[in-house]
């Protein structure tokens, strides 16, 4: 199988994204171009640097989130309490607009998730791990401290028609005054909920309420006033991102029904290839790459030592492959 053609691949591996990282034919959008046009009382958008590195804290709420939805400042509010009712984890994402590909695709982008794995997916994620799109190709990393119990490749493909965000994907998402205001204005906040029915377009504009089970939180936030670049101090000032906040996998063992990546450092800084993209070659080895599924629990070869036998555990929940699992 050929992953430089998309259409031999099975129909689950096109994951819908509302125009962020693939075509509006993939997705069931409220509108047919996937595009929100703008009022004029709502904010210019947010255009992304051509490249830029970041690094980000992710904090993964499994209680009390409806009662305090996303975006936070920094850390959850004070009413919910880490260990309980939320955990910490760190990251970095790479991005390169200018990137181009052997047959001249466009586009890189790396995110690096340490010792806890993006928490979307129904199986285990206490390990580290990446994603590394190049040009419309979706690659999944894994590294040396992914539990033997996981069967997956050091690195699959995870979908041939996934491109990174382009410098203006905020186009496709509705602008939230709720989610604007829920940090008195110091952020520009965009959220749709996706629906977890085939067909169905986004059910909801702006996190609150809260629809999780119904279905995928999709959300960003841009600070709404200008700063200059930490690295590049000629470049003209920009409103740089704040924060991600979606959906994870809402039942063990996860357990991530709201996850916010919110951003510690950012600047114009261009990523090295050889510490970014040049990892799906290293990690492949020579060896054809895969494609695998990923929201389907990676076939785990033996029972997890971090499984429990509860009904919570294989009771089936929402995933961003628009399946329950």
């Amino acid at each position: 199988m050929s992953e430089d053609q998309p259409h031999l691949f099975p129909e689950e591996y096109i994951h819908a994204t509302y125009g962020v990282h693939n075509p509006p034919k993939y997705s069931p959008c409220a509108h047919h171009d996937c595009l929100y046009p703008r009022s004029p009382w709502e904010p210019s958008d947010p255009l992304y640097p051509k490249y830029w590195s970041a690094k980000w804290t992710m904090y993964i709420v499994s209680k009390n989130y409806a009662k305090y939805p996303p975006p936070y400042d920094g850390r959850p509010p004070k009413e919910l309490v880490e260990g309980e009712d939320y955990t910490v984890s760190y990251g970095e994402t790479y991005y390169d607009s200018t990137w181009r590909g052997p047959n001249w695709e466009e586009g890189a982008m790396m995110e690096f998730y340490k010792k806890v794995s993006l928490p979307i997916f129904p199986t285990e994620n206490k390990y580290s791990s990446a994603f590394i799109s190049l040009g419309n190709k979706a690659y999944y990393l894994t590294f040396d401290d992914k539990p033997d119990d996981i069967d997956l490749p050091p690195v699959c493909l995870m979908s041939p028609v996934n491109h990174p965000p382009r410098r203006d994907f905020i186009k496709h998402l509705p602008y939230s005054p709720g989610d604007s205001e829920r940090l008195g204005g110091r952020i520009q906040g965009y959220s749709l909920w996706a629906s977890m029915e085939d067909g169905k377009p986004p059910i909801q504009s702006g996190v609150y309420p809260d629809r999780t089970g119904e279905g995928i939180l999709f959300g960003y936030a841009f600070k709404s006033y200008v700063e200059p670049d930490a690295h590049d101090k000629t470049a003209p000032a920009y409103r740089h991102p704040h924060s991600f906040y979606f959906s994870g996998y809402p039942r063990r063992p996860v357990n991530a029904p709201i996850v916010s990546q919110n951003y510690t450092e950012f600047s114009m800084k261009q990523p090295d290839p050889a510490k970014t993209w040049d990892l799906v070659a290293k990690h492949a080895d020579g060896k054809p790459i895969p494609p695998r599924f990923l929201f389907n629990g990676f076939g785990k070869k033996k029972r997890s030592k971090h499984s429990t036998s509860t009904l919570e555990d294989t009771a089936k929940g929402p995933t961003w492959s628009g399946k329950h699992y």
